[in-house]
C-alpha cells in the first residue's frame, strides 16, 4: 500500500487497514524502519543519458563562459523562497533608561524604582507569501509575489517566465 502511494498519511493509512494511528506510526517506524522525507530530498536517479546530457551541457557552458567575458552577462538565475512578515520592534528598539544602580542601561526614559519591561516572544507571523526573484549580474530582473492559494506548477511558471521575457525585452531596448 505504502510503495504504491508514498505519499499517503499516517492517518490515511491508519483509517484504510482499520487500526490506530499509534499503532500504525509504531509499526512502520520501529518494524518496517521507514521514515517520512520531504520529496525534494528524495535524491532522484538519473539515466545515463540524462547524466550525459547535464554533463556535456555543463561543459558547453563552461566553454563559451572561458571563451566569451561577457557570456555570464546574459545569463538570469532563478530563485523562491518564503518571505514571512513580522511587525516587531529591534532589540535596539526595546532599550530602555534605567538608573545606574541598575546593572543594564536601556535607553527609554523610566524612574530607578521602575520594573525592568516585560517583553513578548518574537513569534513567526501568520503572513506568509512565496517570492520568486530573477537577477542577473546587475541585480534583480523580475521579482513576483506569488497570490494566496496559488498553486505554483509548471502552468504558473510558463506564465510567470512570459512576463520574465517581456521584461528582458524592455530592458535590453
Amino acid at each position: 500500500m505504502i510503495r504504491s502511494n508514498r505519499r499517503l498519511t499516517i492517518s490515511g493509512i491508519s483509517e484504510d487497514m482499520n487500526i490506530s494511528y499509534g499503532s500504525f506510526q509504531n509499526i512502520s517506524t520501529t518494524d518496517l524502519n521507514m521514515r517520512r522525507v520531504s520529496a525534494k530530498f528524495v535524491p532522484r536517479v538519473l539515466t545515463v543519458e540524462q547524466k550525459q546530457q547535464r554533463l556535456s551541457i555543463s561543459l558547453e557552458l563552461r566553454d563559451r563562459a572561458a571563451s566569451d567575458s561577457s557570456f555570464l552577462g546574459n545569463v538570469i538565475m532563478g530563485d523562491e523562497t518564503w518571505v514571512y512578515g513580522y511587525d516587531s520592534e529591534t532589540r535596539v528598539q526595546s532599550y530602555q533608561w534605567k538608573s545606574p544602580s541598575s546593572r543594564v542601561q536601556i535607553y527609554q526614559w523610566k524612574s530607578p524604582s521602575s520594573p525592568l519591561a516585560k517583553k513578548a516572544r518574537q513569534s513567526g507571523s501568520n503572513i506568509k507569501v512565496m517570492v520568486i526573484v530573477f537577477f542577473d549580474l546587475h541585480g534583480i530582473v523580475r521579482a513576483e509575489f506569488v497570490p494566496r492559494n496559488t498553486t505554483v506548477n509548471s502552468e504558473y511558471y510558463k506564465d510567470l517566465l512570459e512576463r520574465l521575457r517581456k521584461d528582458v525585452r524592455r530592458i535590453s531596448t
